[in-house]
């Protein structure tokens, strides 16, 4: 290869460098931040291809997607000074990358940390309005929402969003779980026995109700069944008084044979009347009664 052949394709391959160096993409998923020697001159690049000077200016990317951080299990104080176990993870994205860059030089273990010891803080604050009971019969929710309020405004001048934060684990040191686990039982305890205790007054007064509606009824229908039965009592000495007054000689003749019929016939049967009584005077003289 001659001296001007060579010399060309160094050229060229110049070109090229600086070609490259001028020139630089910005991903929909990314930010892009133009510097001049370390000083920002532009944050707001729209996704694709962009230009800069070679070895004046230099571009950095941040990742433009919600991020997520787990925090290993750490204690936190309540009102009473007990300790509570707690995982948790926070999600969180750049919403100004000029200000993250100032705030944390662009150096994502930087900013978590920053923002798990934000979250941390808030976590103690809430923590120390509460006590071990509320904590552990609380919203979680409520006490997360509380705590973001405060995070956010604090997280912001890092130039982050908090998007979220969620406590996977809530666990109780081995020496306050039993009491406190003994005291929400008695609270159980002391809800059912009431409970059980209203359910019983109110079964005694359904009783107690039931019992004095049987006796209202009961009293009402004796009531009734004997004026039913006076009634036909009366009606039944009325139909006896006509037919004694339409044919005194035949009722009387009735009723004798009704007395003969109760009376006679059963084995031992004595009876001790006198010769002239006039209870078998229709068995004495037939003939005689007939006739009359």
């Amino acid at each position: 290869m001659s001296g001007r052949a060579s010399t060309i394709l160094v050229v060229l391959a110049l070109i090229v460098a600086l070609v490259s160096a001028s020139v630089f993409t910005v991903d929909e998923r990314e930010y892009g931040i133009k510097l001049r020697f370390g000083e920002i001159l532009r944050t707001d690049f729209e996704p694709g291809l962009h230009f800069k000077i070679p070895f004046v200016n230099n571009v950095v990317k941040y990742d433009d997607r919600i991020l997520t951080r787990n925090n290993p299990t750490e204690e936190f104080l309540t009102q009473e000074k007990k300790n509570l176990k707690v995982d948790f993870y926070v999600k969180w994205r750049i919403t100004d990358p000029g200000q993250y860059y100032q705030a944390v030089g662009g150096d994502e273990l930087i900013a978590t940390g920053r923002l798990i010891e934000i979250i941390k803080d808030g976590i103690r604050a809430e923590f120390a309005k509460r006590t071990v009971q509320q904590v552990v019969t609380a919203d979680r929710r409520e006490i997360m929402d509380d705590m973001m309020v405060k995070a956010g405004a604090t997280a912001r001048e890092l130039g982050i969003e908090v998007v979220d934060v969620r406590v996977k684990r809530l666990d109780l040191p081995d020496e306050v779980s039993d009491s406190v686990f003994n005291r929400m039982r008695q609270e159980r305890a002391r809800i059912a026995a009431q409970l059980r205790a209203e359910g019983a007054e109110t079964a005694e007064r359904i009783r107690s109700e039931a019992d004095r509606d049987r006796t209202i009824i009961l009293a009402e229908a004796y009531k009734a069944s004997e004026e039913i039965r006076g009634s036909g009592d009366a009606d039944a000495a009325n139909v006896y008084a006509q037919a004694h007054e339409k044919n005194a000689e035949f009722y009387a003749f009735y009723r004798s044979l009704q007395a003969y019929r109760r009376s006679l016939g059963a084995e031992g049967d004595v009876f001790v009347l006198g010769p002239d009584s006039d209870y078998f005077r229709y068995l004495n003289s037939p003939e005689r009664d007939a006739g009359n």
